[in-house]
């Protein structure tokens, strides 16, 4: 597995993570199953959070982590939106860790929420991180703007990711919060990165000759795109071991620069790729 530097923190942490959202609609043995498959191909990243399955997805993690040793995971969760508040922050962390039955490791705001001052929210989370709850802090789903006034409101830590949805047909970070994030060594999560599966149901054709070409699956030539970039890493969603196996195998070689520049100028065919 390739890694990629967590911030500025001593931590290291996969290109390729578990993405659990919805994972608590499979039969449970078969999600506990593929987590744990995963997290021995070195997909030692897990992302969560408490909105997914209102908890149960938190618990599903936690029991397929039981075998494991803890301080060679890197857990992420997140708040969601009306929890914010806070005293609404610190309840929800701690019902996080219930669920995981472990620290956290990276504590993200899901969405932002205009209704809470982000002061309050964010004064919470660094105490949560004194008090050895939580270890890092992070965002999901911020703009640039709300990504830097965050930056500035916490006084002892440092946002350490920012969460967006990003993929091969999906590129708005590429605009403003990519760039800021390679330059502030921020890590970028990029979460649904086979755009729901669009992206392998319904590949456009330069990708088909191209993954052909390669020897590769599109998923893993669209996850291998993702993480050749730098403070970027994928955290795609498998429920299923022979998915999480497909997945891994994205890491551990490079698209040919030619092939590179073939795929980062799918943008007319991207348009039309169907939605559904």
């Amino acid at each position: 597995m390739e890694y990629e530097r967590l911030n500025s923190v001593e931590v290291n942490i996969p290109k390729i993570g578990l993405g659990t959202y919805q994972i608590e609609l499979s039969p449970r043995d078969e999600a506990i199953s593929a987590l744990r498959r995963g997290i021995e191909l070195g997909m030692t990243l897990i992302d969560t959070a408490e909105m997914y399955g209102w908890g149960r997805s938190e618990e599903i993690v936690g029991e397929a982590i039981k075998p494991f040793d803890r301080e060679e995971l890197t857990i992420v969760t997140k708040v969601w939106g009306t929890n914010l508040a806070y005293e609404s922050v610190k309840r929800s962390a701690k019902a996080s860790i219930a669920r995981l039955g472990t620290y956290i490791d990276v504590y993200l705001i899901h969405w932002p929420n205009p209704s809470y001052p982000l002061g309050e929210t964010l004064k919470a989370m660094e105490e949560l991180v004194s008090e050895g709850i939580i270890r890092y802090i992070g965002v999901s789903n911020f703009s640039l703007g709300q990504l830097k006034e965050a930056r500035n409101l916490l006084r002892n830590n440092d946002i350490v990711t920012n969460q967006v949805e990003y993929s091969l047909r999906v590129r708005d970070p590429e605009a403003d919060i990519l760039p800021y994030c390679q330059k502030e060594k921020i890590t970028l999560m990029a979460y649904s990165p086979l755009d729901r599966g669009r992206i392998v149901k319904r590949p456009p054709q330069k990708l088909k000759v191209i993954a052909a070409r390669l020897g590769k699956s599109i998923a893993q030539v669209a996850i291998n795109w993702l993480i050749s970039k730098p403070m970027v890493v994928a955290i795609p969603k498998a429920s299923k071991v022979e998915h999480v196996e497909e997945n891994a195998g994205a890491a551990g070689w490079r698209i040919p620069q030619d092939l590179m520049t073939e795929l980062e100028d799918l943008e007319e065919e991207r348009a039309r790729w169907p939605r559904s």
